[in-house]
């Protein structure tokens, strides 16, 4: 476990995610006051990738749910696995086991379908998992009621089996893009930390690490354009994860310096609507590359 803040950056830089202080203190704090982390900003901006980063420091396996309309419990506790149960009632039946000791067989562990919740709460390794709760606000408002239930104690009982409590509480990161708003209650059981896009400096760092081999006027060039492109009224700006895949796209183009052909040729990397493409060729948002200053990054 980490003990400081340093420990902290240094530990996720050698993941090739570089931390702020922020981020740092806050990931801290969630390890030593055993608290969840909720993390929200814009997509594209490395919500998830903390998560995964994270897993991969504390050398642990990451559990994911992810989120989306018409969530419910079920999908993301556990399920019967009813083909198997059918199967096993017409054995029982064409052999000579009893009715009753067919039904207590049923629902036993062997037919129990582990989701991600139950499956992070029964974890019995030397090392707590880290549950990924992804884009909770693409879920209902019943779905988060539930979901403060398991959190504050992190048990859960299964009429047929009875309850199971984890015996070490996994590490939580829930993460929202902020499409709606989540409910107060859920949010105080939790740390809480917006994720901004990152400045210059940091998001050169990102992709020179990302990216490697890229030439380093290059990387200049395309995090300068980026974090001018964001100063622009798109409806989806681009994020570090449109900056990773765009210094990737052009070193497979074997370019080592942008020109305003190849923005043009590569905006797809950049956007994501074509709204915001044509935004970008109608405004003669090409020019910006003519401002963008390099010489900060070498």
């Amino acid at each position: 476990m980490f003990e400081s803040i340093e420990d902290v950056q240094k530990a996720l830089a050698e993941q090739h995610y570089f931390a702020d202080r922020a981020i740092a203190t806050t990931v801290f704090l969630s390890a030593k006051l055993g608290k969840p982390l909720f993390l929200e900003g814009e997509a594209g901006v490395g919500k998830t990738e903390l998560s995964k980063v994270l897993a991969a420091t504390l050398g642990a396996d990451l559990i994911r749910l992810q989120c989306y309309e018409g969530l419910d419990a079920s999908q993301a506790l556990y399920e019967w696995n009813y083909p198997k149960q059918l199967l096993h009632i017409r054995l029982g039946e064409a052999g000579s086991g009893s009715r009753k000791g067919i039904d207590r067989e049923l629902f036993s562990e062997e037919y129990l379908i582990r989701r991600p919740l139950l499956e992070a709460i029964s974890s019995d390794g030397d090392v707590p998992p880290v549950l990924l709760i992804d884009e909770i606000d693409r879920a209902d408002e019943e779905f988060e009621a539930f979901l403060l239930e398991v959190l504050s104690d992190f048990q859960i009982t299964i009429p047929e089996l009875g309850t199971i409590k984890a015996k070490h509480q996994p590490t939580v990161v829930i993460t929202s893009n902020r499409t709606r708003e989540i409910h107060d209650a859920l949010k105080r059981r939790c740390l809480y930390l917006w994720i901004d896009y990152p400045d210059f400096e940091r998001e050169y760092e990102i992709l020179r690490s990302k990216v490697p081999g890229i030439d380093e006027r290059l990387a200049g060039q395309v995090c300068a354009l980026m974090q001018q492109l964001r100063q622009e009224d798109f409806y989806k700006k681009p994020g570090i994860a449109e900056t990773i895949d765009w210094g990737a796209a052009l070193m497979a183009l074997h370019k080592d310096e942008l020109d305003a052909e190849t923005v043009e040729e590569t905006l797809g990397c950049i956007f994501k609507y074509n709204d915001d493409i044509e935004a970008f060729k109608e405004g003669n948002l090409v020019a910006l590359l003519e401002q963008t200053d390099v010489n900060k990054a070498m």
